[in-house]
């Protein structure tokens, strides 16, 4: 009886067995910037939806629908892989019992808003190689089965999923199995030496007549890569700075808008209820990419198209931005619960309540952002008025309780207030406020007057709100930004009182939930290592900011994805994946650490 496979023939258990979820770790991101797929060790698609990232899914194994793609050897192997240098071209690689198999995977780069092209090059290394072979697709989080599954005059396989268009070339030994023909399965051999091309077409419009050419496809996928990302050469890790600047430039999409992850219903901790959905563009995140890629210095198209995001959002909504929005730039629906079991210790759900929120930090933010554009002369006269816009929004609506950077309950958090502050001063620093330059100073100065009355610690350290005497990993951020002066007393203690008590060997958590031990309440949060890594080198403390880079940077999987949280008990990633900000923090640390602190 072949792996994988029951006495049926069938493939074994798809949604909760042998292809069903695994640690997050074990999975490697393949992206177009219009949408992704999760690939698993035993080259199962876990997660995927079409046409665009937030769609629903087709392949979705992940959270225990149905729906899978899967090229697998036959027979005893052990899994490995590697991302290509400088892309999202990722190489699952086996070892069998005859020889070494890799199947060469990617989304065709750059993606097609309406049309994703996945491209899967089997190749056998030193034997002739057998694999087993399953197309499953099932649009609706599993709910519309492939359907009108027919050969077409180009021998590839046509068929209908939902509201999808699909086309399968290369697969012409596969066979229609299970109920009403809905899935594909192939045996496939690859001589010692050899290479098999599988390219799988899923469109929201009819497909053009002719499939794709798989060699031509590969060529301008690999060459779409390399001019792309950035050597990043002068990063003090190259290699991974650039991987992170890949991920986010697979996240980005042709609107400019970048999501958060590629998921949705990861559980930030098993059993407390703590899954959302992040197929979204968060302001914020968007911001701290932009900013991550300025640090660099170098290619700066991800900076202009966070600036063209978050400047039309400014432009559309003025004070009443939105933390967060669809990709086109639309509002985000709100949170439904599907029919599904949900990954293991989480539950199903799709759509996110955030745009009900008031974010006040999303305008200091967006100034960041701006400041930064203008830094580097790539900021228009739309730009401008998209930063007067926030600057205006942050005078009117400072007073008003807001959700803060952790989406929580109404209140004035000190660190919404701060970032705000940081904003204007680094706009004005860079010359780019002109006649308002003045006024924003003035505004930048009563607000951390302001909240030094009320959230200031007896300590002298800063504490959360002026009712939450807490400390947060999030108010570390205002000093590293420039919202007041690295040396400034209330910075020190700031950041001394944190690492002394809200982390564990280099491991850094938000705030203290309750009295349970910081683990038990969550996850380490990695985009708070980066950030403490930060706010040591600004103050010169060069050992240990590389310990806390280099601690959280290896919390990583072998594909070298992050997600939100990091399990230190159990050494397992937590939460959607990959998550933005953590690449984009991880980012500007490694290009900031390979010189002195600058403000800039």
């Amino acid at each position: 009886m072949a792996a994988g496979r029951d006495g049926t023939g069938e493939p074994a258990d798809r949604a909760g067995g042998v292809f069903g979820p695994q640690p997050l770790r074990n999975y490697a991101l393949l992206a177009d910037g219009e949408r992704g797929i999760l690939v698993g060790q035993r080259g199962e698609f876990a997660w995927m939806c079409a046409p665009h990232w937030d769609s629903d899914a087709v392949f979705a194994a992940l959270i225990g629908g149905s729906g899978t793609y899967v090229v697998t050897p036959v027979g005893r192997f052990v899994w490995g892989g590697h991302y290509e240098p400088r892309s999202l071209i990722w190489r699952s690689r086996w070892v069998t019992d005859d020889g070494i198999v890799e199947c060469r995977e990617a989304l065709a780069f750059p993606g097609d808003p309406d049309r994703a092209v996945v491209l899967r090059r089997v190749l056998a290394k030193e034997a002739t190689t057998r694999l087993s072979v399953v197309l499953e697709p099932s649009a609706g989080f599993g709910e519309q089965p492939l359907r009108e599954v027919r050969r077409g005059p180009d021998g590839a396989w046509h068929g209908r999923a939902g509201d999808l268009w699909l086309r399968w070339s290369g697969a012409d030994t596969a066979r229609p199995a299970g109920p009403g023909g809905r899935r594909l399965t192939m045996d496939l051999t690859v001589a010692a030496g050899g290479h098999h091309d599988l390219v799988l077409e899923l469109s929201r419009r009819p497909l053009p007549d002719n499939p794709p050419d798989p060699d031509r496809a590969w060529r301008e996928t690999e060459d779409a890569w390399r001019q792309a990302v950035p050597g990043l050469d002068r990063t003090v890790a190259p290699a991974d700075a650039r991987h992170a600047y890949a991920v986010l430039r697979g996240l980005t999409g042709t609107t400019g808008g970048m999501v958060a992850a590629a998921t949705t219903s990861l559980p930030e901790r098993a059993e407390e209820g703590r899954n959302y959905d992040y197929r979204y563009v968060w302001i914020r995140d968007q911001c701290y990419a932009g900013q991550a890629v300025a640090a660099t210095g170098e290619d700066p198209l991800l900076l202009d198209d966070a600036v063209r995001f978050v400047g039309a959002r400014l432009h559309e909504d003025g004070p009443r931005l939105a933390p967060a929005y669809r990709m086109d730039g639309r509002p985000i629906p709100g949170p439904r619960c599907l029919d599904l079991p949900g990954y293991p210790g989480g539950f199903d759900r799709v759509g996110n309540d955030v745009s009900e929120q008031f974010q006040l930090d999303a305008f200091g933010e967006a100034l960041l952002l701006l400041a930064a554009a203008a830094r580097q002369d790539r900021l228009d006269r739309t730009g401008r008025q998209a930063a007067e816009i926030a600057a205006d929004a942050i005078a009117r609506r400072r007073h008003d309780p807001d959700a803060g950077i952790w989406e929580l309950s109404p209140r004035r958090w000190a660190h919404s207030r701060l970032i705000c502050a940081a904003g204007l001063r680094a706009y004005v620093r860079g010359g780019a406020a002109g006649r308002r330059a003045d006024d924003w100073t003035a505004l930048a100065d009563i607000l951390v007057k302001e909240t030094g009355a009320d959230s200031l610690h007896p300590s002298g350290r800063w504490q959360r709100s002026p009712d939450d005497a807490g400390l947060d990993g999030a108010l570390l951020l205002p000093a590293i930004r420039g919202a007041l002066p690295a040396g400034d007393p209330r910075t020190l203690a700031t950041l001394d009182a944190y690492t002394s008590e809200l982390s564990v060997e280099h491991y850094a958590y938000r705030f203290r939930h309750d009295e349970r031990p910081l683990g038990e309440a969550e996850g380490a949060f990695l985009l708070c290592g980066f950030i403490t890594a930060l706010a040591e080198h600004q103050q010169g403390r060069e050992v240990s900011a590389f310990r806390w880079f280099e601690r959280n940077r290896a919390t990583s999987g072998p594909s070298g994805l992050f997600s939100e949280e990091y399990d230190i008990a159990q050494r397992q990633l937590r939460g959607n994946l990959p998550q933005a900000f953590v690449h984009a923090l991880m980012l500007e640390c490694a290009a900031r650490l390979a010189g002195p602190w600058t403000d800039d």
